[in-house]
């Protein structure tokens, strides 16, 4: 009689993340720092590729995504006079802001070694916030038909995303305490009729990005199923200036 054990059962491996905490930088900082780690490495074998989750803060700056919706030079130009920077990117979605108090998060990611899906890396995302609010005692925060994760009628996180040849780049703005009147000079994604807030307004106290990046963190390998290393602050201060070198030799 055959065993029905003859052949052990093969175990997934779980992904391995490297946590890069970056601190405050700017915008195009940020983006050169995605750009040296997706295309400083090898795409095939896809288990050769080293993951990155990207824990950033900005100095202020509006990013337009690939569907700009009618945003003029002169529009460009009318927020420019406001003190913040400017950038129209390949990320998906309308414009938003990026500034102090929002933990903005980077998932630097090969598909292959999760699920070789966008729609379930976009959903995923959406679950991830979701129960980092619910962990920090925000319990109302939902997807609607609009993009994002929203409290009622309120964003309290922005989703813009890219994906090519299975590695993912950009990805969150989670307000945590950022001074939400400069939303007010722009229509947030292009939603009409809607408004932003934070996880300090909702829980009506002080919630530091720091705060939000540590139950993030532990929320994010929970839902990616993932393990997770955090790389020492020079380490991450050596790959931001070896990037910034790279991009600027290879713009």
């Amino acid at each position: 009689m055959c065993s029905s054990n003859k052949y052990p059962k093969m175990t997934k491996v779980r992904p391995l993340v490297t946590i890069l905490n970056v601190g405050k930088i700017k915008y195009e900082s940020g983006l050169a720092l995605q750009t040296y780690l997706t295309k400083h490495q090898p795409n095939e074998p896809h288990t050769d590729f080293r993951n990155y989750l990207v824990l950033q803060e900005f100095h202020p700056v509006f990013t337009i995504g690939i569907r700009t919706k009618c945003y003029t030079i002169k529009d460009e130009q009318r927020l420019l006079k406001l003190g913040a920077d400017f950038y129209r990117t390949n990320r998906g979605g309308l414009i938003t802001f990026h500034g102090p108090g929002q933990l903005v998060a980077y998932p630097l990611l090969h598909l292959k070694q999760f699920n070789p899906s966008m729609r379930w890396y976009v959903s995923t995302l959406e679950t991830m916030v979701i129960k980092t609010c619910r962990e920090m005692g925000l319990n109302d925060a939902t997807t609607t038909k609009d993009t994002g994760i929203w409290v009622k009628d309120r964003k309290i996180c922005a989703i813009g995303v890219h994906g090519g040849r299975y590695i993912t780049t950009h990805g969150i703005g989670f307000n945590c305490c950022t001074d939400l009147k400069w939303f007010d000079y722009i229509v947030p994604c292009g939603i009409e009729g809607k408004g932003v807030t934070s996880l300090s307004q909702e829980l009506k106290r002080e919630v530091t990005v720091e705060e939000t990046s540590r139950q993030l963190v532990k929320t994010f390998s929970t839902v990616f199923q993932c393990d997770v290393q955090e790389s020492p602050k020079h380490v991450s201060s050596d790959l931001l200036k070896l990037s910034l070198k790279f991009c600027s030799k290879n713009p």
